[in-house]
């Protein structure tokens, strides 16, 4: 017999025993789960004719839910009523989709849910499952393939709807803004190619949309745009190119707004360099007005004297086509005095220049009363160069390599729109760096067509440094800010010096842009000259 200390000890040992086989699995809880869910099936059949009911079902060997279905599920045609589909944040052993609109006869209609669908515990998604059906006797089968280019940027956007709208005697070009399309796809699994399955045999638009609230209708506000010029013929083996771009837009002008107390303000949008604003009526004796343009904002500033005695005016605006008559009514406000700033100072880059700008448009400015001093203590020689659009003095200087300089303006240096002048001296200050803290960069052009506008431009696309040729195939970047640059080239077509957009409507496609090769433009380095041979494509 065991004395019960014994007893004790036996029991002990066993507990410990059973406690250490239980755990010797038990960390880890076996491999990571990392097979998709499998479908057991579905009712009705996937791939169905003949389809009448309103609710469809797919069942799943384990619980599963739905993740970031508003993105990644697209249903070709759109429905105008979404479908109900659960679960919705839970998880469940089947999706139900309850269908909410009415259904077209003798269509095909394909649910694609991308990796929405997705396991409950380790998310591991059902990659890019299609649920087909027909109205009809058959099942359509053919496909239009492609892929998707920006008109600007290097890489284009994700999550760009590619839209088939069928050519039938009802078709116009302006359905884009008002009504859903026939098919419908996304490049969801690929950054730029697209393939729409499941159309019929016919003529169609094809466009792309970088829809931006996913309504499958064109905003020219928000939404960038890419189409095809000529109708595409299915079925067809070519594979098509759209280029995202852009458009500008149409101009409008909105209310008006009283902003100062001889300051009215006119916002608008689209281009505003052919606007036009005009005060109809009587107007005071010696009545002058000046217009300027707000920095950021998209809005003129109507600046106007002597005071108008009475509430309320008519101002007529204009802009090529585009004509309309706004009501103004004024307030009392406070009179500003005359404020100025530097636009930029602190270090300038060799290829920019010191300016500034007003709160109240300049009318003069007196040069001898303005000194520019470098650190030793001689004076530099500067120009005056005026835009009375931005309200802003610029001082173009020879400017010298790790040097100095401090501008100083004496009171009375300018004068204003309403007589007001600087009462106080003003001094400003900025710098260069040593020539050695930049890089330059030569760009050979190879099978170039002319003119030309070369740039090298951010991670984002914007515009740091630009050249322009109209038939030398060297190109200089001098004194360039070291850093890493994409390196693309504008094929100005129309020869005007800038970038021009595409317009859908007008059926014009944007200029053409050709990037370098990433791999063959090096990072810029200080005091390192880099020469790039760009062989430019058909």
């Amino acid at each position: 017999m065991y004395s019960t200390l014994q007893r004790i000890f036996i029991g002990l040992f066993f507990i410990a025993l059973i406690a250490s086989c239980a755990n010797r699995g038990s960390p880890s809880g076996g491999e990571k789960d990392t097979e998709p869910p499998i479908i057991l099936k579905s009712e009705p059949e996937n791939f169905s004719t003949n389809f009448t009911g309103d609710e469809i079902k797919i069942y799943f060997d384990e619980y599963v839910k739905i993740k970031d279905l508003r993105r990644q599920l697209i249903i070709s045609p759109p429905m105008d009523t979404e479908p109900t589909i659960i679960p919705m944040g839970g998880a469940s052993k089947y999706i139900s989709i309850k269908i909410n609109d009415t259904l077209k006869s003798n269509t095909t209609y394909a649910f694609n849910f991308g990796e929405s669908i997705v396991d409950n515990n380790e998310e591991n998604p059902y990659p890019y499952y299609r649920y087909v059906f027909s109205t009809g006797e058959t099942i359509d089968s053919l496909s239009v393939t492609g892929y998707v280019e920006d008109a600007l940027l290097e890489k284009p956007d994700e999550y760009i709807t590619v839209m088939l709208y069928e050519v039938d005697s009802s078709y116009s070009d302006s359905l884009v803004f008002k009504e859903k399309p026939r098919y419908v796809t996304n490049t969801l699994d690929s950054l730029t190619t697209f393939r729409i399955d499941n159309i019929k045999a016919g003529t169609y638009k094809l466009l792309a949309l970088k829809d931006k609230n996913s309504n499958f209708i064109f905003d020219q506000k928000n939404d960038k745009i890419a189409f095809k010029n000529e109708f595409v013929t299915i079925p067809s083996d070519t594979s098509h190119r759209l280029t995202l771009f852009k458009e500008e837009l149409n101009f409008k002008a909105f209310s008006t707004k009283q902003d100062g107390e001889y300051r009215i303000m006119f916002p608008y949008e689209g281009n505003y360099k052919t606007m036009k604003i005009e005060l109809l009526g009587d107007k005071p004796e010696g009545f002058e007005h000046r217009i300027t343009k707000d920095k950021q904002a998209d809005t003129l500033y109507y600046w106007y004297k002597p005071k108008i005695e009475i509430d309320t005016v008519l101002f007529e605006i204009t802009n090529e086509k585009y004509v309309d008559t706004v009501k103004h009514r004024f307030r009392a406000l406070e009179t500003d005095s005359l404020t100025i700033r530097a636009v930029n100072s602190g270090t300038l880059n060799f290829d920019q220049d010191f300016s500034l700008d007003g709160n109240i448009p300049f009318v003069k400015i007196d040069k001898s009363k303005i000194s520019l001093i470098k650190k030793d203590s001689s004076s530099a020689d500067f120009e005056v160069e005026y835009d009375s659009l931005l309200n802003k003095y610029t001082f173009p200087v020879e400017k010298e390599e790790g040097q100095s300089y401090v501008f100083t303006m004496l009171p009375e240096t300018f004068e204003d729109f309403y007589g007001g002048v600087n009462k106080d001296t003003l001094n400003f200050s900025f710098r260069t760096k040593m020539k050695s803290e930049f890089g330059n960069l030569r760009v050979q052009l190879r099978n170039a067509e002319y003119p030309l506008i070369v740039q090298l431009v951010n991670n984002n696309g914007v515009v740091i440094y630009e050249r322009y040729t109209t038939g030398n195939p060297v190109v200089d970047f001098r004194d360039v800010a070291p850093r890493k640059y994409a390196l693309r080239v504008i094929y100005d077509t129309n020869a005007n010096g800038k970038y021009d957009t595409g317009n859908y409507l007008l059926g014009i496609q944007p200029e053409r842009v050709s990037y370098a090769p990433s791999e063959d433009v090096e990072e810029i380095r200080a005091s390192f000259d880099f020469v790039i041979d760009f062989t430019l494509l058909d």
